[in-house]
């Protein structure tokens, strides 16, 4: 090969390493490729010079010099950087959502994206959460398949029917206008409308629970009644559990107010005296009760009036159970739980 190929060749692997995340240093280049520190700087001066002269092609993308490094690191406009890639997988593992088989080919796949010392230290970085990793029982075949078909039926307002496990595990088939797809909690929900009801109420269903999706031919028109903000869902809605809109106010005498606010997005301080403060909040449903209610005496429920006694009564039976001790059975030695608190229903049904 001609020394102009060589050249040329190593200026394209150099572009193409940055692309990838790669710190590019002169001192390291010059001593793997055999040539000296000049060649690679005028290599990288012949990189700057392109980027630079071709902006309507590449946009905004620079090679730029990192002192602490002492390596130049490529800024591009529309690419996920080593450091993103990194993050983006670190959420996927801790949210728990998909199975092994699935997070492992998504990792696999993302890895690609970053250079090679990168991808040595993501290894390393990931390599004991993936061998410990433990995903949320489902009953779907494909937690990512169920998504991907749900979105396109939201998109193209495809009536549905699915076959669903309420969590009485109960098998149940609703037909059903899709509406929107979030996430809480380590699940994935679709919120739809029933077919055969009226009332313009949205239902949630846990994705991973509907085990099988059937596409009618019938598309339902955009209707005031069924439209859906779950922005607007995410920010009020605690738990998934559905309910009424209401504001609430309650004291917290913690020692991070932040974690409150972070976890209720609605939630603001609307006064402070000492080490107690006071918020509100808009929320859905009854869910907050349970946060606020691991919160232990640092929270005191203030209003509305079936608020605080929603509060009150499950403190009450949260006493009850504890009112006389554990009932401790003398043949198996195991504590016995009266359990009179009701689980709360997320679902349709």
């Amino acid at each position: 090969m001609s020394s102009t190929g060589t050249k040329k060749n190593r200026m394209l692997e150099i572009f193409f390493r940055a692309m990838r995340g790669e710190g590019i240093s002169v001192r390291n280049l010059a001593r793997e490729y055999g040539v000296s520190g000049k060649s690679i700087s005028r290599d990288v001066g012949e990189i700057k010079n392109f980027l630079c002269e071709n902006r309507e092609l590449v946009g905004n993308t620079e090679l730029k010099y990192a002192p602490n490094a002492r390596a130049y690191y490529l800024e591009l406009d529309g690419f996920l950087l080593s450091k993103e890639l990194i993050a983006v997988i670190k959420m996927m593992i801790g949210c728990r959502a998909f199975s092994k088989a699935e997070i492992l080919e998504l990792v696999s796949k993302l890895k690609k994206f970053t250079s090679c010392n990168d991808r040595a230290m993501l290894e390393k970085l990931i390599t004991k959460e993936m061998y410990h990793y433990n995903e949320v029982g489902h009953d779907c075949e494909s937690v990512i398949q169920n998504l991907w078909q749900l979105i396109r039926c939201i998109h193209e307002r495809i009536e549905i029917s699915v076959r669903y496990y309420k969590i009485t595990r109960e098998l149940v088939e609703r037909r059903l206008r899709p509406a929107a797809i979030t996430f809480s909690e380590f699940y994935f929900y679709l919120i739809a409308y029933r077919c055969d009801e009226e009332d313009g109420k949205p239902l949630y269903y846990r994705a991973d629970r509907i085990i099988r999706i059937v596409e009618h031919r019938k598309r339902f028109q955009p209707d005031r009644k069924y439209q859906f903000d779950e922005g607007e869902l995410r920010s009020k809605i605690q738990f998934m559990t559905p309910g009424e809109y209401r504001k609430i106010r309650f004291a917290y005498t913690g020692n991070s107010v932040q974690s409150i606010l972070d976890r209720i997005p609605t939630a603001r301080v609307v006064d402070k005296t000492g080490d107690t403060s006071v918020l509100e909040a808009e929320v859905y449903g009854a869910g907050v009760n349970m946060f606020l209610l691991s919160q232990g005496s640092r929270v005191k429920a203030l209003s509305p009036a079936a608020f605080v006694e929603e509060m009150r009564e499950e403190i009450r039976r949260m006493h009850g159970l504890y009112a006389d001790g554990p009932d401790v059975s003398p043949k198996s030695g195991k504590e016995k739980l009266s359990g009179r608190g009701k689980a709360a229903i997320i679902e349709d049904g």
